[in-house]
């Protein structure tokens, strides 16, 4: 794992690149490679690098050229396969200088092109400069594991690099507002396409290839998801025996390091899962960690101990406080470039950092919700859109109505009509109602009270779902929970494999997804919906394929998630966090949000509803306008909380 960036200049015209500014960028990214720096510079393009050295410790120093030194490559990621595609190129005449799997891509590209990145199975993000060609690629892998983000300048000139934060440092641009994303922010907690929340930083999509050449730059699927069910359907054990080989293989082959590797432990299903194949890979103890909080609610310890017992492993576990929750999350906030979507981002870093104390790579159960309908959203919007249809079709007009009144009337009301406010009997059954707007932070009905007058009036887009509608047509998607599935593989799980990668990355050690595989992937989106979802039964094939591995309390444990108990924290003793990042004269000096609302949206929540994604999503957005804005400086890191092993 390591840290990437670049700068091309077209050769005429504009000036050559600066060093200065290219070291700035490189150095930003020191967390993501503490053990090796280097540069490549030429008159119109320069390659940084920063290494985590996990294979071949001792060589793969970066950017590396190819024999005669006229292709350069900076690359991030791991690359599952490359002693398989290694023998064929040696065949071709390719010389190795060392054992790392950076010179396979680049001997790769040579023989084969840009295109050469279809034989790659890893998780990667890579720079390939050819001076014969005078040609620039960004490459990212399929699923998007790994970051690249770019900015395209009006003089030809291309930055890149691995973190926005670079980019900045660099002076690719200057931090601005993208206000046509504000809107999607709002409703989704992140941005779905190219578009980042900074004015002309984009990412390069998961999937793709960027060329550029003379200041053009064209963009490139390589890969795309696809949904068709191969003929003939095949029986439930043979799904299930089919899945249990290939996981078994993805595990086995993001083993491959030169460095110490642990996991971390959840204790739910997919992370319990990894432990128990890992173990029977790995001859000494697996090194466990696991994190939580003190609240019982937000405590899933108790069941990473039982999977801990069953496999024998070495286990660590780390509490958080409240206190060392926002103590921490300015810096971590700078950490993820963007505000933080997900609470558990914050707990993440310092599982993190315990890990680093006894590995440098760790394995992860990221991605299998989403590629195995593991969210109850799933279920329950496949049920809302089947029984509504039925619903409208019985049901007398004047009667639905009359019931819709009755459930909006008393909606803001806990328990039953909360719940029915959000079925088929108060909702149109339509996508945007049923699962955009229903599971959204702020449903795109409350932009109008949430934002101000002049922020409107720069929103460009008022659709905060076009993006994620456009994700629904995937080949072969046809029935809804694919559809829903497609959207989450193209969207949001690009905002938890960010999370994954900058908390871990801002500790200085390297996370892996074996559920996030390529080959699993395409065997889990061609899977008979039954096999994802049957019943109330989530994850159907993965709870088949551990039946009799994993022990019953664990296949049969209610998902929690990463619950964090933020809600209560802010409604108790760290109002004051409230008062100053969402409440405050500087925070309504803005004028970015509509502040009477928010007033009486933080007065409901202290009253007893539930607000706390919607004030975590404004305190996080001041934050992040704090630091990369206003150019405040966050404390530094420091210090762990309390940890204990068993």
């Amino acid at each position: 794992m390591c840290g990437i960036c670049g700068i091309t200049v077209p050769f005429g015209g504009a000036p050559e690149v600066s060093e200065t500014a290219l070291r700035r960028m490189r150095d930003t990214l020191t967390h993501r490679g503490p053990d090796d720096a280097g540069l490549y510079m030429a008159r119109h393009v320069g390659l940084g690098h920063r290494r985590l050295s996990i294979v071949d410790v001792g060589g793969g120093h970066q950017p590396m050229p190819n024999e005669d030194e006229t292709v350069w490559i900076a690359f991030n990621g791991e690359i599952y396969n490359h002693g398989d595609l290694r023998p064929a190129l040696e065949r071709k005449g390719h010389r190795y200088r060392t054992a790392s799997d950076t010179e396979t891509i680049l001997h790769l590209y040579e023989e084969e092109g840009a295109f050469g990145v279809t034989k790659l199975r890893g998780m990667f993000a890579y720079a390939i400069w050819d001076s014969v060609k005078g040609k620039l690629l960004l490459a990212r892998d399929r699923l998007g594991i790994k970051p690249l983000y770019y900015v395209l300048k009006e003089d030809g000139s291309l930055y890149f690099a691995s973190e926005i934060k670079a980019l900045l440092e660099g002076h690719a641009v200057s931090p601005d507002l993208n206000f046509s994303v504000l809107g999607e922010f709002a409703a989704n907690r992140y941005t779905s396409g190219e578009q980042t929340l900074f004015k002309d930083i984009r990412r390069l999509p998961p999937g793709h290839i960027l060329e550029w050449e003379e200041g053009k730059a064209t963009l490139t699927p390589y890969w795309g998801l696809d949904f068709n069910k191969p003929a003939p359907l095949l029986t439930e054990r043979q799904y299930v025996s089919g899945f249990l080989d290939l996981f078994r293989e993805c595990v086995r082959t993001h083993l491959m390091a030169d460095v110490p590797l642990g996991m971390f432990l959840s204790g739910g299903i997919d992370s319990s899962a990894i432990a128990a194949v890992m173990s029977e890979f790995v001859k000494e103890p697996i090194k466990t960690f696991s994190v939580a909080f003190e609240e019982r609610e937000a405590n899933e310890l108790e069941y990473a101990r039982v999977v801990a017992k069953a496999f024998h492993t070495d286990h660590h576990e780390i509490v958080v406080s409240p206190h060392q929750f926002f103590d921490a999350l300015p810096a971590l906030v700078y950490q993820e470039d963007e505000p933080i979507a997900h609470p558990s981002s914050v707990p993440l870093f310092f599982l993190s950092k315990l890990a680093s104390q006894h590995v440098k790579v760790v394995l992860t159960g990221e991605g299998s919700d989403e590629l195995l309908a593991g969210y109850n959203k799933y279920r329950v919007t496949v049920y809302n859109m089947m029984l509504g249809k039925q619903y409208d079709r019985f049901v007398p007009a004047s009667i639905r109505r009359l019931i819709e009144r009755v459930i909006q009337d008393r909606s803001s009301a806990p328990g039953i009509w909360r719940t029915l406010s959000r079925t088929f009997m108060a909702l149109p059954p339509d996508l945007r109602r049923l699962y955009f707007d229903n599971f959204a932070v702020y449903p795109s009905a409350m932009h109008t009270d949430l934002f101000s007058d002049s922020t409107r009036e720069r929103m460009q887009d008022s659709d905060p779902y076009r993006v994620a509608m456009r994700y629904l047509k995937q080949p072969g998607a046809d029935a809804l929970l694919d559809q829903l599935l497609a959207v989450d593989l193209k969207s949001y799980l690009h905002e938890l494999l960010m999370k994954q990668d900058q908390m871990s990355m801002a500790a200085s050690i390297e996370s892996r997804v074996p559920f996030l595989d390529h080959k699993l992937g395409e065997f889990a989106t061609r899977l008979p919906i039954d096999m994802k979802l049957r019943g109330a039964t989530t994850k159907y094939v993965l709870r088949k394929a551990m039946t009799g591995i994993l022990p019953e309390q664990i296949l049969k444990r209610k998902k929690m998630g990463f619950p964090v108990p933020i809600g209560e924290w802010l409604r108790g003793g760290f109002r004051s966090v409230v008062d100053e990042y969402v409440l405050s004269d500087r925070v309504r000096s803005r004028g970015l949000f509509n502040h009477d609302f928010v007033r009486r949206l933080v007065s409901r929540h202290y009253a007893g509803e539930n607000h706390t994604e919607r004030i975590w999503m404004l305190l996080n957005v001041e934050i992040w306008l704090r630091r990369f804005f206003d150019g405040e400086q966050p404390p530094l890191l420091t210090g762990l909380p309390g940890k204990g092993g068993q």
